[in-house]
């Protein structure tokens, strides 16, 4: 088996795009309209989901410009190798970095968490610092 994307409700699409694709690097793949249904897909993501890159599916529903976020979704990840440049850089283009690059409470991993225009959370963790251990 193998993890292929995760799906997020957006209310303004153009706007989430351009987060993923300007702001965190991301390349857009592909877009659809689907308008029977009245909703928008579009996926982004590092690499390409032939090459087995998990991407993220952005689902704009026509008309709905907002979502409660619930309790039980937490955040997405991203590994990059230098969080705290990454942070400024991500304050510098207007994103809104809401905790700031340093270890983990009770941990030594550094992570930070910026949230997109939705206000999904997404985890920047240290790559030098992941571990592929179980536990």
């Amino acid at each position: 088996m193998q993890l292929l994307h995760t799906m997020i409700r957006v209310g303004n699409l153009e706007k989430s795009i351009a987060f993923y694709t300007e702001v965190l690097g991301m390349k857009l793949l592909r877009k659809s309209d689907n308008e029977a249904y009245k909703y928008t897909l579009a996926f982004v993501g590092y690499g390409e989901e032939s090459d087995g890159a998990a991407v993220i599916e952005l689902t704009y529903n026509w008309g709905v410009d907002e979502y409660e976020m619930g309790t039980a979704f937490g955040h997405l990840a991203i590994a990059h190798p230098d969080i705290y440049a990454l942070s400024k850089e991500l304050k510098a283009a207007g994103a809104n970095v809401v905790r700031e690059p340093g270890p983990v409470l009770g941990g030594s991993t550094h992570i930070a968490f910026v949230e997109d225009p939705d206000g999904y959370k997404i985890e920047l963790i240290q790559r030098d610092q992941m571990t592929n251990s179980i536990g």
